[in-house]
C-alpha cells in the first residue's frame, strides 16, 4: 500500500464480496477435482442460461493469455494464423504466447483498436489472390476483443458482418471478454450474451477484471466444433486441480445477473472523470465509451500527478506530451472518483 489513488489497470482489487464469502463458506468442503464437482457443473449451467445456449461447453481458466493461447491452438491448424488489430492483447501484450504456440498473428490496421469488417475482407481476397499464397501463413481465425485494448466497443451490425466474412472464408471467430462486464455495463452496448453466443465460434466471459480473484469463462456455443477441449486445455497445462475455485466464482457472478450488473460503478466512475477531465481543461485522446480514460497530459505534470494517483502510461504523444490511461472497475467507489477528481490540478 503506498496511499495512491489506484486507477493505473482494472484487476488491482481481489474479489467481490459474495464471492469471498461463498469462498470462505466452502473452503473445508472435499469435492472432485477438475471441475467435476457439483458448484462448477452448476457454475457452467448458470453461464450456459445467460447465454441462451443450453448445448454450449463452457471451461473455466485461470487467465486471459493461457485463455487465448489455449483457445487459439484449439480453433486453428497447424499451417494457421489468426487475424487480429495491430493493437490486439495477443499480438502486444502477450509476451508472444500465440507465436509460441505455433501460430502467426496476423496483424491488421485498426480504428480506436477496431478491426474493419471492410479490412479483414480486403486482406482475405488479397491473401487468396496472392499466386504464391500457398507459401504463406493461412489466415484461420479472427480475433476480436470486447471492449478493445482502447476500450471502444463492436456493434452487434459489426459481428454479424465478421461472422458472415468467416462463413464466406470458411474461418473461425473468437471473441477476447477480458473487459466484457464494462461493455454489458456501457449504455451505448448492443453486444449481448446470447448474440456472442450466436455468432462466435467461441468467446470467453472475463473474470479476472470483472469481479473475480481470477478466472475466465470459454463458452463454445457448438460442442462439435472442439470436440476434446478438455483435453487440449489438459495438454497446455492449463487444467486447475482445485477447479471448484473457478466455478464458486462463476456461480456467484452468474448467480441473480450480478455479471451484467457488476461493471456499472465502473461505467459510472468513468464517465464522472471524463466529465471532469474536460472541466479542468484536459485533453481527452478520445472518446472511449467503457471504464478506460485515456488522456493527453503535458510532460510537466506527470510527477505532480503521479505522486497522489497510479495511472497507466499509454504512448508517448509527442515530445511534450504523454497519453495516460486511468481505468476505473467494479469496485471503484464514488469516494475514490470524487478524490482523483480533486487530486488532478486545473489546468485551465
Amino acid at each position: 500500500m503506498n496511499g495512491k489513488l489506484s486507477f493505473g489497470c482494472d484487476y488491482s482489487k481481489g474479489a467481490h464480496p459474495l464471492i469471498m464469502e461463498r469462498m470462505v463458506k466452502t473452503n473445508l468442503m472435499e469435492t472432485p477435482g477438475y471441475g467435476s464437482d457439483e458448484i462448477t457443473v452448476s457454475a457452467r449451467n448458470r453461464v450456459r442460461m445467460a447465454c441462451n445456449c443450453e448445448a454450449a461447453v463452457v471451461e473455466f481458466l485461470i487467465g486471459g493469455t493461457q485463455t487465448n493461447a489455449v483457445m487459439t491452438d484449439a480453433l486453428l491448424n497447424n499451417c494457421q494464423g489468426v487475424i487480429s488489430a495491430e493493437t490486439g492483447h495477443i499480438s502486444v501484450h502477450e509476451a508472444g504466447a500465440i507465436e509460441a504456440g505455433g501460430h502467426k498473428v496476423l496483424s491488421l490496421p485498426h480504428s480506436l483498436g477496431k478491426l474493419s469488417p471492410g479490412t479483414v475482407e480486403a486482406y482475405l481476397k488479397d491473401y487468396y489472390n496472392d499466386a504464391n499464397h500457398e507459401h504463406m501463413v493461412i489466415p484461420g481465425m479472427i480475433y476480436l476483443s470486447h471492449p478493445t485494448e482502447y476500450g471502444t466497443l463492436y456493434s452487434v451490425d459489426e459481428l454479424r458482418s465478421f461472422r458472415e466474412i468467416c462463413d464466406n472464408y470458411g474461418i473461425s471467430l473468437y471473441v477476447d471478454g477480458a473487459r466484457l462486464a464494462y461493455a454489458l455495463a456501457c449504455p451505448e452496448n448492443d453486444v449481448t450474451l446470447p448474440d456472442l453466443a450466436a455468432l462466435c465460434d467461441a468467446f470467453y466471459i472475463g473474470g479476472t477484471k470483472c469481479g473475480a480473484l481470477f478466472g475466465e469463462a470459454v463458452v463454445v456455443p457448438d460442442p462439435e466444433r472442439i470436440p476434446h477441449l478438455f483435453t487440449l486445455i489438459k495438454q497446455h497445462g492449463a487444467l486447475l486441480a482445485k477447479g471448484r475455485l473457478l466455478g464458486i466464482q462463476f456461480d456467484e457472478l452468474f448467480r441473480d445477473d450480478l455479471y451484467l450488473r457488476i461493471g456499472e460503478p465502473a461505467i459510472k466512475a468513468a464517465d464522472r472523470i471524463r466529465k471532469a477531465l474536460t472541466e479542468k481543461g484536459y485533453r481527452l485522446h478520445f472518446g472511449s465509451p467503457t471504464n478506460q480514460i485515456f488522456c493527453i497530459l503535458e510532460n510537466r505534470l506527470l510527477k505532480a500527478i503521479e505522486e497522489k494517483v497510479e495511472y497507466g502510461f499509454w504512448e508517448k504523444y509527442d515530445d511534450n506530451h504523454t497519453v495516460i490511461r486511468l481505468a476505473t472497475d467494479w469496485g471503484t467507489t464514488e469516494e475514490d472518483t470524487t478524490a482523483l477528481i480533486n487530486a488532478l490540478p486545473d489546468i485551465l
